[in-house]
């Protein structure tokens, strides 16, 4: 028998294991109670670690697709090829007729993330995109100009906090998102016990049995509750910026813009009284230790940075941002705000995209854009792809016309290790290792944690001799497509010296930027953090609750917190006329059911993460989950009950499910769960089993939010009836 520690890769948790193994064989996993993030917490998608290792449908060598059949090749062969496809295409079109999309895997995984860089600037192409856009960008859209870069999201500081307000998240199904939280329903119960969790969201989430309150919102309707609270916060005189005050400019700017959203105004379109909203208000106004909080709901609508700066705003103006109990920013022992050019602030909005005009951030365009720049012909347009880890046919807005895109390149190589709905189109899949074959440090999470702490776990399994990790396959094809030149040979010197080095070099990276960071060992440390003391410490090392930072950690240009930006201010008026003005949709509760098109949201759940973990039988059984939930006030309406088979119809298309008459969903608001569809000829035997439907059949690539371009998917106006007509 083998016993490991462990880090779980599957989500932004980051939970510690304990790892039963008898020779190749995982026999038990289980939460590590000596870990000092998680605390012993396990959720069932870590105990599916074991499924994503002996999964046999996971690929294991490259394969070549030949018409609609594949092939195995070997890896030499299959790095050649794609690199000889790729460089004709570049050289055929230009360098940025080649675009790389990543998916969220890649923030998990040491090695992808450490050469990724490396591959795409080999590569040479401007036409970038990620999974960022897809959930997350408008928080960084809004913290950029705020505090002076991107990571610099300031997260709740859970252990000591007594007011708890949540907008748009559902930590219990999430474990935390831009939050790092391991045992996150053990933490939001503690903070029930000595206090009070409110929650706002369209459904009664799984994190409502861990809320002292909740309240139903309408989608897409979060900045005008927040904006109604800052105006009472304003008029009541309960701001108290406390320290940050003598950092702040722009709280001016709030109160006047304030002035304009009375929750009297907003009540009717966000579905909140103007009492609770007052209430909450002061609440949040005259507790000493309370942080709100916003996260998927927040990000995904089309107000999505708007809502982001108001979560921001509301933190600032009543004196809980960087205090004890309030929201704070993490220093975690490998600091990317300290790592200079490597991770410099994002630039925005330097680029737009070229058949939409989407603003770029951090050198990506939103991911809404790719499937029309792959068909829109013209200067520019992207005929080759290479996808690392990502599964862009079910994740993006119009997943039919995605899948089309994928369908019509010229060349597509995919990093991955399943023949997906996406993969399926690729003309190369160069699957890499599991997460049990490979080290893990958390470089990105630990920016967002609620308590700063590092650990190091080695691979539990030495690879296959013919295996390739996500980093040796990237630094291959590096390698391989790096230009001629002084710049293409260093480039090319340096995938090599990544190759042959192999993990020593990631583990020399790693101390190197532990010993020089915040708490290592060199001049500018202060403590002796380095890769000995982490594997002196397998469990981790605690380096304690959060910490005042503030205004030492800020990085605009004049230290200062700029907390009224031009351009978000500026975005108000169409939140006005959009939702408030005289053609805006009504109130739904002040009509009948069917004078109004519902709102399609999408959900989430605990045993699922996205589209990852639909292979594993033992997350996957049970009763079925791609269900629609809808309200019985609705259902009545429309003349349907529980069990029903119905046809969801958007402008997109359409899709058929089973109905889920449940009133856990607001009046008005239907649900349906993302990540499933899977259709088609892949090889996923449980997945294709429990296929479901995508979400993303209905929703639209046009609605994005137009500050980030972050895609629009909640709120999606959907019809639905019997399928019998």
């Amino acid at each position: 028998m083998g016993h490991h520690l462990s880090t779980c890769p599957l989500c932004e948790a980051s939970c510690g294991l304990k790892i039963e193994t008898d020779g190749p064989r995982v026999v038990r996993i289980e939460g590590d109670p000596d870990d000092p993030l998680s605390r012993g917490h396990l959720c069932p998608k870590a105990v599916a670690l074991q499924d994503l290792h002996t999964d046999p449908d996971r690929l294991r060598r490259p394969l070549l697709r030949d018409g609609s059949t594949h092939r195995e090749l070997s890896w030499d062969e299959a790095l050649d090829l794609a690199a000889k496809r790729l460089g004709r295409v570049q050289k055929d079109h230009g360098p940025d007729a080649v675009a790389t999309y990543l998916g969220n895997p890649v923030i998990h995984n040491l090695g992808a993330m450490v050469m990724t860089p490396l591959f795409i600037e080999a590569l040479g192409t401007r036409s970038r995109f990620s999974a960022a856009s897809i959930d997350q960008l408008p928080q960084m859209v809004a913290a950029l100009p705020l505090f002076g870069h991107q990571l610099l999201v300031p997260v709740p500081d859970l252990e000591r906090t007594d007011l708890l307000l949540l907008f748009g998240a559902n930590p219990a199904a999430s474990n935390g998102s831009l939050m790092t939280a391991g045992g996150v329903t053990d933490r939001l119960d503690a903070i029930k016990a000595r206090g009070r969790v409110v929650l706002l969201d369209p459904r009664r989430t799984e994190s409502t049995r861990h809320a002292s309150e909740h309240h139903f919102i309408r989608p897409g309707s979060d900045a005008l509750a927040m904006l109604a609270m800052l105006h009472v916060l304003f008029a009541e005189g309960l701001t108290r910026l406390g320290k940050v005050g003598a950092f702040t400019d722009g709280v001016a700017d709030v109160e006047a813009v304030a002035r304009r959203f009375p929750p009297e105004r907003v009540a009717a379109r966000t579905g909140i009284s103007a009492d609770t909203i007052r209430r909450l208000a002061r609440e949040l106004a005259t507790t000493e230790r309370a942080a709100v909080y916003g996260r998927i709901g927040v990000s995904i609508q089309a107000y999505g940075t708007l809502a982001a700066w108001c979560v921001f705003a509301l933190n600032i103006v009543t004196g809980h941002l960087d205090v004890p109990g309030g929201v704070m920013f993490p220093t975690p022992a490998i600091d990317a705000l300290r790592l200079g050019r490597f991770y410099p602030p994002a630039r925005y909005a330097t680029r737009k995209s070229r058949v939409r005009g989407l603003p770029d951030f951090a050198d990506e365009f939103p991911v809404a854009a790719l499937a029309e720049e792959i068909e829109t012909p013209g200067e520019g347009q992207i005929r080759a792809l290479v996808t690392v880890a990502g599964n862009p046919a079910l994740s993006v807005p119009n997943g039919r016309r995605m899948q089309r895109a994928l369908a019509s390149l010229e060349v597509f190589i995919a990093i991955d290790p399943y023949l997906n709905e996406t993969t399926r189109h690729a003309d190369l899949i160069l699957p890499p290792t599991s997460p049990l074959e490979r080290p893990h440090y958390d470089l990105a999470l630990y920016h967002f944690a609620v308590r700063n702490t590092a650990r190091y776990t080695p691979a539990v399994f030495a690879r296959d001799a013919d295996a390739r990790h996500d980093w040796e396959i990237l630094a291959g094809l590096a390698e391989r497509v790096a230009p001629k030149g002084a710049r293409g040979l260093g480039l090319k010197l340096a995938a090599k010296a990544a190759t042959r080095l192999g993990l020593d070099r990631v583990d020399r990276i790693l101390d190197l930027a532990l010993r020089t960071g915040p708490r290592g060992s060199r001049p500018f440390g202060t403590g002796d953090l380095s890769m000995a003391k982490l594997r002196e410490h397998p469990h981790g090392v605690d380096l304690g609750p959060l910490e005042e930072t503030l205004p030492g950690r800020l990085r605009t240009a004049n230290r200062r917190i700029q907390l009224a930006p031009r351009f978000i201010l500026d975005d108000l008026p169409r939140l006005e006329r959009e939702l408030l003005g005289p053609e805006a949709p009504r109130d739904a509760h002040a009509q009948t059911p069917l004078e109004l098109p519902l709102e399609l949201i999408g959900r989430r759940h605990l045993r699922s993460n996205n589209s990852w973990l639909h292979n594993s039988q033992r997350l996957m059984k049970g009763k079925p989950r791609c269900t629609l939930m809808m309200h019985p006030d609705d259902a009545t309406a429309r003349l349907l009950v529980h069990g029903d088979e119905v046809r969801i119809t958007s402008r997109r298309g359409e899709v058929v499910a089973p109905l889920e008459v449940t009133a856990d969903v607001m009046p008005g608001v239907v649900s349906l769960p993302h990540g499933f569809g899977h259709h088609g000829p892949i090889r996923m035997r449980v997945a294709s089993t429990h296929a479901g439907v995508s979400q993303n059949e209905l929703t639209d690539e046009l609605r994005v939010d137009p500050l980030s371009g972050n895609a629009a998917f909640s709120g999606t106006p959907v019809e639905v009836h019997a399928i019998n007509g």
